[in-house]
């Protein structure tokens, strides 16, 4: 069951931003930085909350009294979060639809059903704990089976936009292809530089025109990787002339050098899966480090 407030009396396009919240402080920067991205892409704001009462009713059994004022009380509460919300909201972006949306589901479940018709979806991870304060694996779940892209807040209590550059791993696989065109997308629209990084760190693993990583010299090695990254990047350049382009190619593993950079950029993009990753993965272990970990907002985007 899902009760939808305040829509302002108008439709909800398919391609709102949507946002989670719980009334947290994490929260409330995932918030703030779906309402900036809203009023810039002139897109509506949706911003849910999920009660996740299945849980309470198995907790609570069969006392109906209880059970009924459990729920009245989680309602309430939730319409307070969602109030708050919205008014955080509109001080951001006044000119823009947002609505609220309060679901009696799994937080994780809404979003990611959200996610098939969102233009993306937004959570907030509190810095240490990496997991949005509804339930948690609600972060790791929506990042690794939500539809499009998702995108992972941190709550450092820093501006949630800032300038630095857009920052993209790219890795070389279909994954990564997705999220190179999300990135330069990102970087087209906000008039900034895009900084593409390819690392690779699997030298015992990898292999190259039919040779073993490790019997290729590295200047040999870093060569092909730079030629490597320029194939995958001609066409989106071709295609977005306007962006500034920075290749960085590294031997250390991807993990550091995206951390690294987040400590500057505005916004971090990588595949939901890497080059090494396991199909039945849906989160590679480098993009699940990121959103737990990076300074700035994770875009993690699937590919379609």
């Amino acid at each position: 069951m899902s009760t939808r407030h305040d829509a302002d009396r108008h439709q909800l396009t398919s391609a709102a931003v949507v946002v989670g919240t719980d009334g947290s402080a994490s929260a409330d920067a995932a918030v703030r930085w779906a309402a900036e991205t809203a009023a810039r892409k002139g897109r509506q704001l949706l911003i849910v909350h999920g009660l996740d009462l299945a849980v309470s009713r198995a907790v609570l059994g069969t006392h109906l009294i209880t059970v009924s004022s459990v729920i009245e009380a989680m309602h309430g509460h939730g319409d307070r979060i969602l109030a708050e919300a919205r008014a955080l909201a509109r001080d951001i972006a006044p000119d823009r639809t947002v609505a609220t949306e309060l679901s009696e589901a799994n937080p994780a479940k809404l979003l990611i059903t959200l996610s098939e018709g969102a233009h993306l979806v937004v959570m907030g991870a509190t810095r240490g704990v990496g997991t949005l304060a509804h339930v948690g694996s609600t972060l790791l779940a929506v990042a690794g089976h939500g539809h499009g892209a998702t995108v992972v807040v941190p709550g450092t209590g820093e501006p949630t936009h800032r300038g630095g550059p857009v920052v993209v791993g790219a890795d070389g696989s279909p994954v990564g292809e997705a999220a190179l065109g999300a990135a330069f997308a990102e970087a087209s629209e906000r008039n900034a530089e895009l900084v593409t990084v390819h690392a690779w760190s699997d030298l015992t693993m990898g292999e190259y025109a039919g040779s073993s990583y490790l019997e290729i010299p590295i200047v040999d090695l870093e060569i092909a990787e730079h030629a490597l990254l320029a194939e995958r990047l001609a066409g989106w350049q071709e295609k977005y002339p306007d962006v500034a382009v920075t290749r960085k190619v590294s031997v250390a593993g991807p993990r550091e050098q995206l951390a690294d950079w987040s400590k500057s950029a505005q916004l971090l993009v990588v595949g939901s899966r890497g080059r090494g990753g396991f199909r039945g993965l849906l989160l590679g272990s480098t993009s699940s480090w990121l959103v737990q970990h990076a300074d700035c907002p994770v875009m993690v985007v699937h590919p379609n």
